[in-house]
């Protein structure tokens, strides 16, 4: 029997910030990276993407808690870099620019 590793769940996440939103006919699978862009931060933005990460991707579900994380790193005067952390591992969200 298989199991699923970190590299397996890195790759499964790799794959959903790949894949626009709603392009899998039937299903909102995938994600929005600029929807990120031009929000306060305090409407939960964030939340909301990792909320549906979580959704899209069951499997991040035996992870511990905080193992999933969303953040940002200045790049210039105004360019923000957007990761997300999976198991310690930083994946950096294209198309947030």
């Amino acid at each position: 029997m298989a199991s699923i590793t970190g590299l397996d769940i890195q790759e499964m996440v790799k794959h959903w910030l790949q894949t626009p939103m709603n392009s899998y006919h039937g299903s909102n699978y995938g994600c929005d990276p600029k929807a990120l862009l031009q929000n306060p931060q305090s409407i939960g933005v964030a939340d909301a993407f990792l909320k549906k990460l979580k959704k899209d991707l069951p499997v991040l579900a035996i992870l511990p808690a905080n193992s999933v994380n969303l953040y940002s790193v200045p790049n210039g005067v105004d360019r923000l870099d957007i990761f997300i952390e999976v198991a310690g591992t930083a994946l950096q969200i294209q198309g947030n620019s």
